[in-house]
């Protein structure tokens, strides 16, 4: 469905994405994650094609957007829709009229268009505020609004730029909760650019991390979370941070599709060694977890690391590896 080929951009020089490879199925559910400055403002742009890569290939459903002329693009956009952080509706129209609108400007008739922005708001659950203002909607529902809006040219993929950075945690799991639904009643394919790696979590088949511009790690959220020792994997199940002073004696372990009690049961001939914090989680639809161990000194750790690594166990010491 999203295909990325060698995607390169450049601006006076100053490169902001490299060697970008990309592949997005159709029907899943995809996540672009990153600091600020790593690119993912300029990969939205080269995607939607208000930017034209400096080379290499973007492709949506087949077609190669790259070097097309300015009516082949606007065509091309109708397979897009687009939910921002903020949903920027016009004060002046109601939900109704709001959700109306991209299909008025593309010259849809009256009575097709009421009848289509009805059914949507029907879709996301705000068919009895049609005719709400948006001062008159909450943050959630202004958002409601705004999918409904991206969906009213019928689009393959849904492009959503931050859609919950603006949401209280309640309104932000509807939100997360309405995107999924659509994405299983619709077919429709879901990319979502976002900082928040608890919306990775939350909703997410598989994730890209960028990083300065290149792609540091993309596969499915599975196999991210199973590594287990990668950055990427770290900022999945984080931990709070070590404050302890002896990191010699500190180890971190991942568990993937095994219970604690494999753990414990080394911990058992481990005299001394304790959890000092832990997360574990189902993700993907596996139960996976990071747990933080304390030895009693050094050579205690060294010996307790074998022995998880023996057990199968993935383990890191903090003094060496953090």
């Amino acid at each position: 469905m999203i295909e990325l080929r060698a995607l390169r951009k450049e601006f006076s020089g100053v490169v902001a994405l490299e060697s970008i490879d990309l592949s997005v199925p159709a029907g899943r559910i995809h996540g672009i994650v990153g600091r600020s400055g790593a690119g993912k403002s300029t990969l939205i742009r080269c995607l939607t094609g208000l930017e034209t890569p400096t080379s290499g290939t973007v492709s949506i459903a087949g077609e190669d957007l790259t070097g097309r002329s300015s009516a082949a693009l606007r065509k091309a956009r109708r397979n897009i829709g687009m939910v921002f952080q903020h949903a920027n509706l016009l004060d002046s129209r109601t939900a109704l009229e709001n959700v109306e609108h991209p299909l008025q400007i593309a010259g849809v008739s009256r009575a097709q268009r009421r009848s289509k922005a009805l059914e949507l708001l029907e879709l996301v659950g705000l068919a009895d505020r049609a005719q709400n203002h948006p001062a008159q909607l909450s943050g959630g529902q202004k958002q409601r609004v705004g999918i409904a809006r991206a969906l009213a040219a019928d689009p393959q993929i849904l492009l959503c730029d931050e859609p919950t950075s603006a949401l209280d945690s309640r309104t932000t799991r509807q939100i997360l909760e309405l995107i999924r639904d659509l994405r299983d009643r619709l077919g429709i394919t879901v990319l979502i650019i976002t900082h928040e790696m608890s919306v990775v979590r939350e909703i997410c088949d598989s994730v890209t991390l960028l990083q300065n511009g290149r792609v540091a790690r993309t596969g499915s959220l599975a196999e991210v979370v199973r590594e287990g020792t990668s950055d990427l994997s770290r900022e999945l199940l984080p931990l709070p941070p070590h404050t302890g002073t002896d990191s010699a004696s500190t180890l971190e372990v991942f568990l993937a599709d095994r219970p604690v009690t494999d753990l414990l049961a080394v911990l058992t001939d481990a005299p001394g060694a304790e959890v000092t914090a832990g997360s574990i989680e189902t993700l993907a639809g596996s139960r996976v977890g990071r747990l933080r161990l304390q030895a009693p000194d050094a050579a205690g750790a060294e010996a307790l690391a074998t022995a998880l690594r023996t057990a199968g166990f993935g383990v890191e010491t903090l003094g060496k590896d953090a």
